[in-house]
């Protein structure tokens, strides 16, 4: 590789030498002498190059050491790859092109009903809270907007006992709960954010959209207002946004049909599998929409664990607990243990420890393309525990991993104005 003295473009006299590679003012790997000729220019077999003594008032340039002095071929050609994890795509860069981003790697999402929906889902917060809420947003959709709404068992009855059209009530058995998906076309959610953790509990792997009302005491994934119920519900029903870079061909819509839409937000899941130890399949299968958290539980002693990236062994971690949480989560309890807040668009993954016995492990924020591993290994003192969004919570022995990943399907929560002024 051809080395410079000076900065291209900046006039300086040429130099003759019979060597084509010449260092100014110094030999190249030493130090140079303070005896060394200021006349004289060494080149990497130590031989020098002489010129006639002149004032410089640039930087010098050996003529043969330019980029223009010669002819060069052409730059090569390359294949860039680019991967999800789950899809491939190929772009080819010629020699004269560069390297950049052609867009954002993240978008916005809007959502166009391309017929009318006609079935809703329902779900309140627990308690006797909220009934009355409850039963006005039922007979809306019902009455109203002639909908089929579906309620969960509990609230079917005090539905019945309060008068509700029967015609276009209905709730589900526990067999058809892995089901509910294939007939909802989105989710209508009344309290704080648990309610929709409890949504998302409810379909295990599709979720519809979901529209949240705030009224409970949390309210960063509930963004609606509930006094504004009838027309948030028409919004989403018929639409009333769009894109000023995207436009639909009207041919692709039914005559009765628009092209406007809603803004949605898709939030990602986690998708975690429990391996017992000796085990090869898993054990058990959970999504997250918050976090993963292994902790010690009721132990005295600080628990041991070790993750794993893609197979590679990265650290073992002493503490209180470990937790591996979603963007959406970022704002829950890993934001509590001294984790970053993440922007939901931002697909990434949260490594968060809980009081950690170390001075230089700190969270740390991972693509969303790697699978991690967290083990009780063989030697710990004692076993660990898990639990996922807060529920299923049980023990890890010695041995036994959870093994974590971007899920396939995240959960679409319908944005009141747009994903960033929401969040």
């Amino acid at each position: 590789m051809t080395a410079f003295a000076g900065h291209l473009g900046v006039s300086a006299p040429l130099l003759h030498s019979p060597s084509p590679l010449c260092w100014s003012g110094r030999r190249l790997g030493r130090k140079v002498r303070h005896s060394v000729r200021a006349d004289a220019f060494y080149t990497k077999d130590n031989r020098t190059c002489e010129h006639t003594p002149s004032v410089v008032t640039g930087p010098i340039r050996h003529g043969n050491c330019t980029l223009s002095s010669q002819q060069w071929p052409q730059k090569s050609s390359l294949f860039l790859f680019r991967t999800d994890g789950m899809s491939c795509s190929r772009e080819l860069v010629t020699g004269t092109g560069r390297f950049r981003f052609s867009h954002p790697s993240t978008q916005q999402h809007l959502l166009v009903w391309r017929d009318r929906p006609k079935v809703v889902m329902v779900i309140k917060k627990l308690g006797r809270e909220l009934t009355h809420e409850f039963m006005e947003v039922v007979e809306y959709l019902t009455e109203a907007e002639r909908m089929h709404v579906v309620v969960e068992p509990r609230m079917y009855d005090e539905a019945l006992a309060a008068g509700l059209p029967t015609d276009r009530l209905f709730t589900y058995t526990p067999q058809e709960a892995t089901r509910l998906a294939d007939y909802v076309d989105f989710v209508v959610c009344l309290g704080g954010d648990g309610v929709i953790l409890h949504a998302s509990s409810l379909f295990r792997r599709h979720i519809p959209p979901v529209v949240s009302f705030h009224l409970g005491s949390m309210g960063f994934l509930t963004n609606h207002p509930y006094p504004d119920f009838r027309k948030e519900l028409r919004q989403v029903i018929y639409g009333y946004q769009k894109l000023a870079t995207c436009s639909m061909d009207n041919n692709d819509l039914p005559a009765n049909s628009n092209a406007l839409g809603v803004m949605i937000t898709l939030r990602m899941r986690l998708s975690c599998s429990i391996v017992r130890a000796g085990a090869q399949e898993p054990d058990q299968e959970y999504e997250v929409l918050n976090e993963i958290v292994v902790d010690r539980g009721s132990n005295s002693f600080l628990t041991n664990i070790e993750a794993y990236i893609n197979g590679n062994f990265i650290t073992r971690v002493q503490a209180d607990g470990i937790m591996l949480a979603t963007p959406t989560g970022s704002t829950a309890y890993s934001v509590a243990a001294g984790g970053s807040m993440v922007h939901p668009n931002v697909q990434a993954i949260l490594l968060t420890p809980i009081c950690p016995h170390s001075l230089n492990f700190r969270p740390i924020i991972l693509p969303d393309y790697i699978e991690m591993e967290l083990r009780v290994p063989e030697t710990s003192r004692v076993s660990a525990w898990v639990c996922f969004d807060g529920k299923q919570r049980q023990e890890l022995h010695r041995g036994d991993s959870v093994f974590v990943r971007m899920s396939e399907n995240p959960v679409p929560t319908i944005n009141r104005a747009d994903l960033t002024t929401d969040w």
